[in-house]
C-alpha cells in the first residue's frame, strides 16, 4: 500500500483502503489538531471501521435487553458475555462472523473464523466446549456456489476438529441472495468457575504486555476494512489470513495453565481484527489506561514488515497478555513449556495514549478514546417500497399441487429442509463425551460433568422471513431459538447474535436492521431472554444487490437434571400426536411457496403472547415425564415436521384425519410461529390436555404413531421411500447432482 505523505491529503484510493470517508478523515484531523501520519491513518481506519467501531449499528443495539440477575457479563463489557448457570459454574458465549474472507477463499475464511471465535472464549479463562455454526450458502446448482459451500464447510469441520471442540449444532440455509456473499457464523461456548472469569483490561502502569503465539506475518492486513465495504468477490486474497489450529491448541492449553498456575496474569486478549492494534486499545480502552508498544520486539515471519503492517497484520494464533510488572518471566516460562514463543513488546502507561515507536522512533501517538469512541451513524427509518409489493399473496391466484405426495417430496429434497448429516458429519460432535443430543435435534445438549444438568443451544434465523418483514423476522429468530431450546425441556436463559446485512447507508437495510433489531428487543424481553454478546456484519452484498437481511441468534438452556431432556424423533407405537400452540398455518413466506411455485411474497406473522405460552407449556409437560418426544413445527409445516419426527424415531405417521386450515396446501405445508409437534402415551393424553387448558394453549391431535408409512392427510409414501428422499436432498446438491425427489 502507498500512503500519501502526511502534509497531502490522503487520495480517495487511500482512504477507501482504510474505510474511512473524507469527512472521518477531517474529523479525525480536527481531533488531533493535525492530520494523521500513514500509520496513524491506518490505525484509525481499523478501529473506526463497522466491524470494530459498529459506527452503524451502536446506536441501535442499545434497544436490546441485556440486564438480569444471572447475567456476570454483558455485551461489549469483554470478548464475550458470561451467564450464572448454577452449582458456582458460569457460560461464556458468542457468536462472530467471517463473511467476507469465507466469500474470498472459503477453507480458510471458515477455519479462521472457528479460530477467531475459540480465542475469544479461552481469553475469558473458559475452557471451549462447544462450537455451532449457522451457514448461508447461493444456489447449489451453481459450480461456485458448490465450491464456496464444501469449501466453508471443510474449513470448518479441519479447524473444530483439530482443536478438539466438539461442533455440536448449527443451520443452513441456501438462497440466490447469498450467491456471492454467503455467510459463515461460528459460535463457541466455554464453561468455567465463576472465579476463574479473566478480563482484557490492561491496568496498572508498568505492567508489562506480552505478545505470545504465532510470529506476526502479513496475512490479515485490512481484514477489518475488508469486513466493512461492499462486494468482498471484489477483494483479493491478501486479506484472508491462514489458520494453523495445532498452534492454536497449544495457545488454549498454554493460556489455561498460565491463569490456573500463577496470578501474574492480569488481563488477557486476542488479536482479531486489526491485530495489534485492536487488541492494545480496547484492552487499554477497558482499563482507562495507555500503552507503548515497541515493535521491534515484535517476532515477524516476513522480512522487511513496516510498522504500519505490524500494527495491522491479522495474523492468526496470537495473544496479548497484561502480566504484572517485574513477573512476565513467570508468564513466559508456562508459554515456553508449551513449545510457544513469547515477547515482552511494551508496557501499561498512565497517559491514556497508544504510542507506536519501532527502534526508539515514534511511528504513532493517539488517544486511546479517540480510537475506541469512533463515530457514530443513525439515519431516518423509512419503511422501502419494495414491503408493498412482496406483502401481498393472493392464495385464490396459486393452484394447489395435483399431487400433493409430488410436493412433498420435493419439499423434502430441498437443501433448506433435507438433512444436514453432510454437513455435520464432518465434525466431531462428540469429542469430550458431553454431547447428550448430537446434530440433528431441535437443539444440541450437552451434560456439565460433576452435576446433574445440562446445558442445550441452538442457532436460528431466517433471513426469508425477516425480508419480508424485519420485525417478524427479528422477533422469530429469538424465538424460534428459545423454542428449539425449550423441545429439549431446557429453560432459554441468554442469547449471542449476529447481524448480517446489508450496507447501512443504504434506506433499505438500514430499516431492515432498525426492525429486526426492534423485533428481537420484543421477543427477548417476552421471553426474558437477555443478550449478552454479539457481532454486527454489514455491508453483506456483490453485484449491487444486498443479502436477505439476516440477524442470526444463538441461544442457551439450562436443563436442571439432564434425564429429563425430551428428544424430537417419535418413540412408541401408539402414542397419540398433537400439535401444540395457536400459531395457525399459512403459506406467507414459506418454503413450499418459495420451492413449488417460486414465490417470495406474504406476511409473515408472530405472537409473542402465544409464543411464550407454548414454551412454557412444552417444558412443563417435559418436566412432567408426559411427552415422548417434542419438535418445533418450522420451515416446510406440519408435514415435514411430522416427517422428521418419525426420521429420527424410525417410526410411522397415521394421520389421515387432519384438521383443515383453508387449503389443503396451507394445512400440509403452512408455516406459522408457535407451534410444537408432541407425542405421548395415550395414557398421559388427559394430563397433556389439562395443561394445555390451564395455560390456554390450543392443543390439536393429529394421528398416531405407528408402521413403515407416513400417512398424512392424503398423502401416501413409505417412510423409506421419503427417508431416502430426506438424507439424499443436500448431498446430491452438494455433490452437483439431480435430487431424488
Amino acid at each position: 500500500m502507498t500512503l500519501t505523505p502526511t502534509h497531502e491529503p490522503p487520495s480517495d484510493e487511500v482512504l477507501r483502503e482504510v474505510a474511512l470517508t473524507r469527512d472521518e478523515y477531517h474529523f479525525a484531523t480536527d481531533l488531533l489538531d493535525r492530520p494523521p501520519n500513514p500509520v496513524e491513518l491506518g490505525i484509525i481506519g481499523g478501529m473506526w471501521s463497522e466491524h470494530c467501531g459498529y459506527k452503524h449499528s451502536r446506536p441501535l443495539l442499545g434497544r436490546l435487553p441485556s440486564e438480569a440477575p444471572h447475567v456476570l457479563i454483558g455485551p461489549g463489557e469483554e470478548n464475550a458475555g458470561a451467564v450464572d448457570i448454577g452449582h458456582g459454574l458460569a457460560i461464556v458465549m458468542k457468536v462472530e462472523s467471517h463473511n467476507h474472507p469465507s466469500a474470498v477463499e472459503p477453507f480458510q475464511g471458515a477455519a479462521t473464523g472457528v479460530g477467531g471465535i475459540l480465542r475469544d472464549i479461552f481469553t475469558m479463562g473458559a475452557r471451549p466446549i462447544a462450537l455451532l455454526d449457522s451457514l448461508r450458502f447461493g444456489p447449489l446448482d451453481d459450480r461456485r456456489g458448490r465450491y464456496l459451500a464444501n469449501g466453508i464447510v471443510g474449513g470448518i469441520g479441519w479447524y473444530g476438529n483439530c482443536m478438539g471442540v466438539p461442533t455440536v449444532g448449527g443451520e443452513v440455509q441456501v438462497s440466490a441472495s447469498y450467491r456471492g456473499n454467503p455467510l459463515v457464523n461460528a459460535m463457541c461456548v466455554g464453561l468455567l468457575e465463576h472465579e476463574q472469569l479473566t478480563s482484557a483490561a490492561a491496568s496498572g502502569a508498568g505492567n508489562e504486555l506480552i505478545l505470545v503465539g504465532a510470529d506476526t506475518g502479513r496475512d490479515g492486513i485490512h481484514g477489518a476494512t475488508f469486513a466493512s465495504v461492499d462486494d468482498p468477490e471484489a477483494s483479493h486474497r491478501g486479506v484472508v489470513q491462514v489458520g494453523n489450529p495445532f498452534m492454536e491448541k497449544l495457545l488454549l492449553e498454554a493460556c489455561l495453565e498460565v491463569l490456573q498456575t500463577t496470578d501474574a496474569v492480569l488481563g488477557l486478549q486476542d488479536l482479531g481484527a486489526t491485530g495489534l492494534t485492536s487488541s492494545s486499545v480496547e484492552s487499554a480502552g477497558r482499563g482507562g489506561t495507555g500503552v507503548v508498544l515497541h515493535l521491534e520486539h515484535v517476532a515477524r515471519r516476513a522480512s522487511g514488515m513496516t510498522p504500519y503492517e505490524v500494527m495491522l497484520s491479522e495474523s492468526q494464533e496470537r495473544m496479548l497478555v497484561v502480566a504484572a510488572r517485574g513477573r512476565a518471566h513467570e508468564v513466559q516460562r508456562v508459554f515456553t513449556k508449551w513449545g510457544l514463543h513469547s515477547d515482552v513488546i511494551g508496557q501499561v502507561t498512565e497517559t491514556g495514549l497508544l504510542e507506536v515507536r519501532d527502534n526508539g522512533h515514534a511511528a504513532a501517538t493517539l488517544p486511546v478514546t479517540m480510537l475506541t469512541d469512533a463515530p457514530t451513524y443513525t439515519y431516518p427509518v423509512e419503511r422501502p417500497a419494495y414491503l408493498d409489493e412482496v406483502g401481498s399473496l393472493d392464495l385464490d391466484a396459486l393452484p394447489e399441487p395435483d399431487d400433493p405426495t409430488t410436493a412433498f417430496l420435493q419439499l423434502l429434497a430441498s437443501p433448506n429442509i433435507a438433512s444436514r448429516r453432510p454437513i455435520y458429519r464432518q465434525y466431531d460432535h462428540m469429542v469430550g463425551a458431553n454431547t447428550v443430543i448430537a446434530p440433528g435435534g431441535d437443539a444440541a445438549l450437552l451434560r456439565i460433568k460433576g452435576t446433574p444438568m445440562a446445558v442445550a443451544l441452538s442457532t436460528d434465523g431466517n433471513g426469508r422471513t425477516t425480508y419480508l418483514d424485519p420485525f417478524v423476522g427479528g422477533a422469530a429468530a429469538i424465538a424460534e431459538s428459545a423454542r428449539n431450546v425449550s423441545c429439549t425441556g431446557a429453560r432459554p436463559l441468554a442469547f449471542t447474535n449476529c447481524l448480517n446485512f446489508g450496507s447501512p447507508e443504504q434506506p433499505a437495510a438500514y430499516y431492515q436492521l432498525s426492525r429486526a433489531i426492534d423485533g428481537m428487543a420484543a421477543a427477548a424481553r417476552a421471553l426474558e431472554t437477555p443478550v449478552i454478546s454479539g457481532n454486527v456484519s454489514l455491508y453483506n452484498e456483490s453485484g449491487g444487490e444486498a443479502i436477505w437481511p439476516t440477524p442470526v441468534v444463538g441461544m442457551l438452556g439450562v436443563l436442571d437434571e439432564a434425564e429429563w431432556r425430551c428428544g424430537m424423533g417419535f418413540a412408541n407405537d401408539g402414542d397419540e400426536i398433537a400439535v401444540l400452540g395457536a400459531g395457525r398455518p399459512r403459506l406467507d413466506g414459506s418454503e413450499y411457496l418459495s420451492i413449488v411455485h417460486d414465490r417470495v411474497a406474504g406476511q409473515p406473522e408472530i405472537n409473542l403472547v402465544d409464543e411464550v405460552a407454548v414454551q412454557r407449556l412444552v417444558r412443563e409437560l417435559i418436566a412432567g415425564r408426559l411427552l415422548s418426544s417434542a419438535h418445533d413445527c418450522s420451515d416446510g409445516g406440519l408435514a415435514v415436521a411430522l416427517a422428521e419426527s418419525a426420521f429420527a424415531g424410525r417410526c410411522g405417521v397415521r394421520a389421515s384425519d387432519l384438521p383443515m386450515s383453508g387449503r389443503l396446501d396451507q394445512t400440509l405445508f403452512g408455516e406459522s410461529q408457535s407451534r410444537i409437534v408432541v407425542s405421548y402415551p395415550p395414557l398421559a393424553g388427559a394430563a397433556v390436555a389439562a395443561a394445555a387448558a390451564t395455560l390456554s394453549v390450543p392443543l390439536t391431535p393429529v394421528g398416531t404413531v405407528g408402521g413403515n408409512r407416513l400417512s398424512i392427510g392424503p398423502m401416501d409414501v413409505s417412510l423409506a421411500r421419503a427417508e431416502q428422499v430426506w438424507s439424499q436432498g443436500l448431498e446430491l446438491a452438494l455433490a452437483g447432482q439431480a435430487s431424488p425427489g
